[in-house]
């Protein structure tokens, strides 16, 4: 949200809606020993996921998949990725988490939508509904985080490309372990998680990954 003088400088402020970003509709993770990205089913099964990552990497077989089968994703910049930090907590029960890329790329930004469907900006917020909602003071405070995934460079579709600007996002979980060939644009992380941001409306699939 941003705000915008209305009238003279004078008057109040009121808050205008911005254009809305891109959303994560893919999720995926990366396997521990083979460096290959997965597809994940569900925000909550891929929060499941993240949350134990430091102490449980993912691994293909978790997927009921083989290393040597082939990779569900690639690291190009046929999509945008962003960088999701490990360990982050999955979201209480009746909650929502919700990532969005900002249009002009510089972050993403991270809300909680309530059971109510409130959608909360900031741990302040968070704090103000669950006092005033008491059927929720069992959801941890700390169970919500607002820290934002690190958005790629590499991966950010060519200037100026209308064709590449409004398809959905992708999100992925990296595993353990960081190298990076600008030659090949392959990304392996180690002790963070992946998010593709962006699926390019270009390209035929849509995946997202954090």
């Amino acid at each position: 949200m941003t705000e915008a003088e209305i009238g003279s400088v004078a008057k109040p402020r009121a808050k205008k809606e911005i254009a809305p970003g891109r959303l994560i509709d893919t999720y995926a993770a990366q396997c521990e020993n083979c460096h290959q990205w997965r597809v994940i089913d569900s925000q909550e099964e891929y929060e499941e996921i993240r949350s134990k990552m430091i102490d449980d990497p993912f691994t293909c077989d978790k997927k009921q998949v083989a290393c040597e089968d082939p990779a569900d994703l690639d690291y190009d910049s046929s999509r945008t990725w962003v960088i999701d930090k490990p360990g982050l907590p999955k979201t209480p029960r009746g909650f929502k988490r919700s990532l969005v890329l900002r249009k002009d790329y510089s972050k993403m930004d991270t809300y909680y939508f309530t059971p109510t469907g409130k959608k909360l900006r900031s741990r302040n917020e968070v704090a103000s509904f669950v006092e005033a909602n008491p059927e929720f003071k069992d959801a941890p405070l700390e169970d919500f985080s607002f820290t934002v995934p690190k958005v790629m460079e590499d991966t950010f579709p060519p200037p100026g490309d209308a064709k590449l600007e409004d398809s959905p996002s992708p999100i992925a979980t990296p595993s353990d372990d960081v190298v990076s060939d600008k030659s090949t644009k392959s990304k392996q992380t180690k002790g963070k998680l992946k998010i593709e941001d962006e699926t390019l409306s270009a390209t035929p699939h849509v995946s997202s990954a954090l």
